[in-house]
């Protein structure tokens, strides 16, 4: 899997799972839902994103490299 694909996967995830959360248990939740919609945000200006970080440490390659 690529990185940018993790991190999307990974986006997608936390967003779904904190909507949920807030459907059940709190709505407090939608504070994490919040937290996923800025840091997008603050990666699409600054280039720097830790979840990519993370996934690079555990071998995600980048972008066209993709061996399948």
């Amino acid at each position: 899997m690529t990185l940018g694909r993790a991190v999307m996967l990974f986006a997608g995830c936390i967003t779904l799972l904190s909507a949920i959360l807030a459907w059940q248990v709190s709505e407090w939740w939608l504070l994490l839902t919040a937290f996923v919609g800025l840091n997008q945000i603050q990666t699409s200006f600054t280039g720097f994103c830790p979840a990519a970080m993370l996934f690079k440490a555990l071998g995600a390659h980048e972008a066209g490299h993709d061996f399948r």
